[in-house]
């Protein structure tokens, strides 16, 4: 794994896809944002990069490698995650829950186990951002993005 801060403060990581990896880039980022003074935004920076990076380890092949990119501008600070798989992001049409659905499942802690009522990632990060998209990358991947106003 490769962690570097620029003079700016601007976070570049670059690991393989796993799943400890979402904790580890929420902690750097909350880091950050605290020498930034920006602690406000951690609740809602923190989710999107949750959501962002667990996305980007789930697509991307195994044993790949994700990149997370940080960065602060004038009055907005901009997550960025890229992984290998050219598969572009999908909005999945919102559904109300029912008390079935939020109902503990023991199956739901097996590796690999899809219950079918997950989609809810990009739906949050659209609501929490005041910007987000997608941008693809040569020769494959791609960059999903959010912007979060200072």
């Amino acid at each position: 794994m490769g962690v570097k801060a620029s003079g700016s403060g601007e976070l570049d990581i670059s690991c393989l896809a796993a799943g400890t990896v979402s904790g580890l880039v929420r902690t750097l980022v909350e880091f950050r944002l605290a020498e930034w003074g920006l602690e406000k935004l951690a609740d809602d920076v923190l989710l999107i990069a949750g959501e962002l990076v667990a996305n980007a380890v789930r697509h991307a092949p195994a044993d790949r490698e994700i990149r997370v990119r940080f960065t602060r501008e004038a009055s907005a600070v901009v997550l960025a995650v890229w992984d290998s798989s050219d598969a572009m992001p999908v909005v999945r049409p919102v559904v109300e829950l029912t008390l079935d659905d939020v109902v503990p499942d023991a199956r739901a802690l097996e590796d690999g186990h899809d219950a079918g009522i997950g989609g809810w990632g990009l739906p949050l990060v659209q609501a929490l951002s005041s910007g987000c998209g997608v941008r693809d990358t040569e020769p494959h991947g791609k960059w999903v993005w959010a912007k979060v106003a200072t």
